[in-house]
């Protein structure tokens, strides 16, 4: 019972740093897509759309 502080710290600690990648990784998408429809809009395209469209 003396190490159960230590292990559920350890979790909270864990799930804690996941959480936080997981939020960075959701506001980081959205600052580029925002970023590509920006240049989308300033006449640049993306080499994978193709020369037809």
């Amino acid at each position: 019972m003396s190490h159960l502080a230590y292990v559920i710290a350890a979790y909270a600690a864990s799930a804690l740093a996941i959480c936080g990648l997981a939020a960075w990784i959701l506001v980081d998408q959205r600052a580029q897509k925002r970023a590509l429809e920006e240049l989308e809009a300033r006449g640049f395209r993306r080499r994978s759309a193709g020369r037809g469209e």
